[in-house]
């Protein structure tokens, strides 16, 4: 049983993504979730005995998944369009996952499936082994639990990277292909651009839209609404559709977490499935395509930049 106590401190071609008209509707119909996910980023403490309020609650961040409803992707005939989202949106880096899908075989003896899926960000261990041997202090804790990494900081000695169990680091060993606009604007630490070669990036739970009251895109670009962003300190999370007690999320559901035996403490919890809640494709066969996963904006950058020295 999850143990939810506050941590202080402590993959015929398939289209890639949603066309963009789809991604744009999708954004559209996530008014709702940016409205649920104001309730996490601007709730007030509760009032003081003499009714006075105590001021604005500092956040502590968690993202609970829930495997019933992930199948990959593969009964929509797309490659896991978390990650997907998260490419699109994020500018990663070309190759980098920051949130991959893995498939897995199930060991038990479940009905209607063999493999289970499992959707792994940065898991933003409050007992961080990247925090801990970083030499430099460029991998740190927001004040909400959150691991962040300063590229302008990191001196690409990888050591975060081989301490990591999860392996949810990368390291930019070439120039990152990135738009114009996004290489020409200052560092921002929040949301690591523009990407720097020679440093490492990694998942960051969208800090900079869960600061505006949004919800990272990995929670909107799920289309089985399997992704939720929670707060420890209120004790809510949202899928983007309802709000939830977020202990009770866990308990009635005996959430984990994923290596949690290392001490680590993880801010990501599973409940745990194999997809049997997600709707079974009728039209097609259920095949997972991660390996159709793509880097949109980084094809855009390559004509333009192709064209221009055409043009030149």
């Amino acid at each position: 049983m999850a143990n939810v106590s506050r941590d202080n401190g402590e993959a015929g071609r398939a289209p890639a993504a949603i066309p963009r008209r789809a991604f744009l509707r999708h954004t559209a119909a996530a008014a709702t979730a940016l409205g649920l996910a104001g309730t996490l980023a601007r709730t007030e403490r509760a009032a003081a005995t003499d009714g006075t309020p105590t001021g604005p609650r500092l956040r502590q961040w968690v993202m609970v998944i829930d495997l019933r409803r992930c199948d990959g992707c593969a009964g929509l005939a797309l490659p896991p369009q978390c990650t997907q989202f998260c490419n699109w949106s994020r500018f990663v880096p070309e190759q980098q996952q920051w949130l991959e899908v893995y498939e897995k075989e199930i060991v038990q003896d479940l009905p209607d499936s063999g493999v289970n899926y499992l959707p792994a960000p940065c898991m933003q261990c409050q007992n961080a082994p990247c925090v801990n041997v970083c030499p430099v202090g460029a991998t740190f804790h927001t004040p909400e639990g959150v691991v962040l990494i300063d590229q302008e900081r990191c001196i690409g000695c990888r050591f975060c990277m081989a301490a990591c169990p999860y392996d949810r680091r990368f390291f930019n060993w070439g120039e990152p292909v990135q738009p114009p606009q996004v290489k020409a604007a200052p560092y921002n630490v929040q949301t690591q651009t523009p990407a720097i070669k020679g440093t490492v990036m990694k998942c960051d739970f969208c800090t900079e839209r869960a600061a505006a009251g949004g919800l990272p895109y990995c929670v909107e670009g799920c289309p089985r609404g399997a992704f939720y962003m929670g707060d420890l300190e209120e004790d809510i999370a949202t899928d983007g559709q309802k709000v939830v007690q977020l202990s009770r999320l866990l308990r009635d559901n005996e959430a984990f977490r994923y290596k949690e035996e290392l001490g680590t403490r993880p801010r990501v919890y599973y409940i745990n499935g194999h997809g049997e809640e997600a709707p079974r494709a009728t039209s097609h066969e259920e095949t997972f395509r991660k390996a159709d996963l793509e880097w949109p904006w980084v094809e855009i950058v390559r004509v333009a930049e192709a064209r221009r020295e055409t043009s030149a």
